[in-house]
């Protein structure tokens, strides 16, 4: 472990490092799917068919996981069934396709915030582990890291549909410590949702810095961050690690004499 106050930092991914907007209630995006089902041997009638299929897809799916306050379902398991569901003998990976079209179909912007990358980068380079723990679904989620350049960025990556348990769950973060094998006084969580990403993160014990990126998951503020920051303000993020450190440091050289 290194000697940063900080040595593990924590990234929220949708909204806090990728600009996204994604609408799956969309007809279009239902039948996207519904076409990519019929090419691969799958017919349904309808979309509305289709979702009253896949509704029960998800539950029959995740039946056997622990349903506690914070529980995540994994998709991908009911696109694999919607298959069988229609006497057809699918693969996963055939799952993963149908999947990945329903997503695209369903997300009119995806896009990094400016300086995401360069944000990673400098992290890494001084030396932290940079971790992704990400309210998300890994079917739609690795694709997208993927596409945006993303995939080889961080140090580990928590996706919520592979942990069965969603932010603010303490037992999401305590995973990520836990693998990381970090005490949370050494841990930065960095997110834009005041519910799930700072309130959850505190918690667990651990600081969070909060970006104010959109009106829908928090206001201008977080109470509980350590520091709150309009937009994707990475250098803001930089310069509070920097100071926070520059002030550890100070308080230990106080105590030798």
């Amino acid at each position: 472990m290194t000697a940063n106050r900080y040595p593990v930092v924590l990234f929220d991914l949708y909204g806090t490092l990728v600009d996204i907007h994604t609408d799956e209630q969309s007809e279009d995006a239902w039948t996207a799917l519904r076409a990519a089902l019929y090419r691969e041997g799958a017919e349904y009638p309808t979309n509305g068919r289709l979702r009253e299929q896949f509704a029960r897809e998800v539950v029959r799916a995740n039946a056997r996981r622990d349903r506690g306050d914070w529980f995540e379902p994994d998709l991908l398991p009911a696109y694999h069934a919607l298959f069988r569901a229609c006497w057809v003998d699918g693969t996963l990976d055939q799952a993963r396709k149908v999947a990945w079209t329903f997503r695209r179909a369903s997300t009119s912007k995806l896009r990094l915030f400016p300086g995401a990358k360069e944000l990673l980068r400098t992290l890494k380079g001084e030396g932290r582990r940079v971790v992704l723990i990400s309210n998300a679904q890994a079917s739609y989620t690795w694709p997208e890291l993927k596409l945006l350049g993303l995939n080889d960025m961080f140090d580990d990556v928590l996706i919520s549909s592979d942990e069965g348990i969603r932010k603010p769950s303490v037992e999401i973060f305590r995973h990520a410590l836990i693998r990381e094998e970090v005490e949370p006084q050494y841990a930065l969580m960095v997110g834009n949702d005041e519910a799930s990403d700072i309130f959850g993160a505190a918690q667990a014990g651990i600081d969070a810095v909060y970006l104010h990126t959109d009106d829908n998951t928090g206001g201008e503020t977080a109470d509980q961050a350590v520091a709150s920051f309009e937009g994707a303000d990475y250098q803001g993020l930089l310069d509070y690690i920097h100071k926070a450190e520059a002030e550890a440091s100070g308080a230990n050289g106080m105590g030798q004499g």
